[in-house]
């Protein structure tokens, strides 16, 4: 009997020792701090008030053999060209045919936080989901001559010129409009030869030399600049003048303006340069994270401090295929229309560009990504008053939301308010689990 009694009593204090190692065991595996959920820095082993505002600090749990047992969560594969083309099976990537990298979320943190605290602890969640992105950019525009609408008016035979009709640059010149009178030898003997060429044609039409030295003298002469009705003025006065007038082809503004009167030109040389600013160009600095989203078409609005409040509307007509090293910039163009003439080249405007990304994509508020610098952080909401920290890859960004390349999947709830506390919480109670970075 004394031996049953001394047996009974190692089994009861076994079972104690055991319950007090097994309480002892779970109390090691949680820590726990009081916090302050609008100052978090602020960490107190005891409950109280806050230093700062007097709230009531929140008392925080992380449950450490939670954080250990942390899984690395669910895997998928992305195209190594293009990180954003994911799938959820492996296989060859559809963009270069290449075999698809395999990429897992990595958790590095958890913290759990007790019922009876929720009160104090406000963590609003976002269910992560696909969606079209799209935001406006501002940009500094400015206005250029259209390189493709500048012209001249070249001699065309050699001569001296007689007369200006054309006062100073700035001028405004029209097609057909009289600009100089020029005396060219050269040109007063083939118009000759047209009168010559002429006569023998009319005199017997049925000789095909003569028909076709008359053509070829009609040629030349247009050739030269001259006008069907200066043939006809010729032939009806049988006589040509020694000074000839020289009409422009094109329309446009005098930019430079060569002839003076007595100067000889050779042919080729130019009377006038001109510009036609009916069109111009608007050229734009984009900035190297924007410069892989401009595309050709998209559409552009223009306000002109000149003009304030009229919009301008055009469309991306042109994209160097060289950045800018020194400025970090990407220069795109649109071609504008000026029919009034309101605009000039050399005026600043601001251009709005509407960028858009491709196809529908992860994405989340981007409140809810905490950028520490060396990694981007969200905290997912697990239930249960329990978050785990995830490691994101983003891209896009506008208006407010941006773009989750990997680390997240369509419905997880992702703390968008509160995040900030967690993120503290972890990094001053060791929540994080610093291995694990990218």
């Amino acid at each position: 009997m004394k031996y049953i009694v001394i047996i009974l009593l190692s089994l009861l204090i076994y079972g104690c020792n055991k319950e007090k190692e097994m309480a002892s065991e779970s109390h090691s595996h949680e820590q726990s701090y009081y916090t302050c959920s609008m100052h978090p820095q602020i960490k107190e082993d005891h409950p109280g008030k806050c230093p700062i505002c007097g709230m009531n600090l929140t008392k925080i749990n992380i449950d450490q053999q939670k954080k250990s047992n942390t899984s690395l969560g669910t895997e998928n594969y992305y195209c190594e060209v293009d990180p954003s083309v994911t799938s959820e099976v492996p296989g060859d990537c559809p963009l270069d045919g290449t075999p698809m990298l395999k990429k897992i979320k990595v958790e590095v943190g958890h913290v759990k936080i007790k019922k009876n605290q929720l009160k104090h602890f406000r963590a609003d969640v976002f269910k992560v989901a696909k969606m079209k992105m799209t935001k406006n950019i501002r940009l500094l525009g400015t206005i250029l001559k259209a390189q493709d609408r500048e012209s001249n008016i070249p001699a065309r035979v050699p001569g001296r010129v007689e007369e200006v009709f054309i006062v100073s640059t700035g001028s405004l010149i029209k097609k057909g409009d009289p600009v100089l009178k020029l005396y060219s030898p050269k040109l007063l003997t083939g118009a000759d030869e047209y009168l010559l060429a002429r006569k023998n044609y009319l005199s017997n039409k049925k000789n095909k030399e003569f028909k076709d030295l008359f053509e070829q003298s009609i040629q030349r002469m247009k050739l030269w600049g001259i006008q069907d009705f200066q043939l006809d003025e010729w032939a009806k006065n049988k006589k040509i003048p020694r000074e000839i007038t020289i009409y422009s082809p094109v329309t446009g503004i005098v930019e430079k303006k060569y002839a003076i009167q007595g100067k000889y030109f050779n042919e080729g040389e130019s009377f006038f340069d001109l510009v036609d600013l009916d069109t111009l160009w608007v050229e734009m600095d984009v900035y190297e994270h924007d410069s892989g989203l401009v595309k050709l078409g998209q559409s552009v609005e223009f306000e002109f401090s000149a003009y304030s409040g009229d919009i301008f509307k055009s469309t991306i007509d042109f994209i160097n295929p060289v950045l800018d090293t020194k400025t970090r910039t990407l220069k795109i163009r649109t071609t504008i229309g000026n029919n009034q003439g309101h605009l000039r080249p050399g005026m600043v405007g601001t251009a709005s560009v509407k960028l858009e990304r491709e196809g529908m994509v992860l994405a989340l508020p981007r409140t809810a990504v905490v950028d520490t610098g060396k990694r981007k952080i969200v905290w997912v909401d697990n239930g249960e008053s329990e978050y785990s920290a995830r490691i994101v890859y983003t891209g896009f960004e506008s208006e407010g939301f941006v773009e989750i390349k990997s680390g997240l999947s369509v419905g997880e709830k992702v703390v968008v308010s509160g995040n900030f506390l967690l993120d503290a919480q972890a990094q001053l109670f060791g929540g994080y689990d610093d291995t694990k970075t990218h």
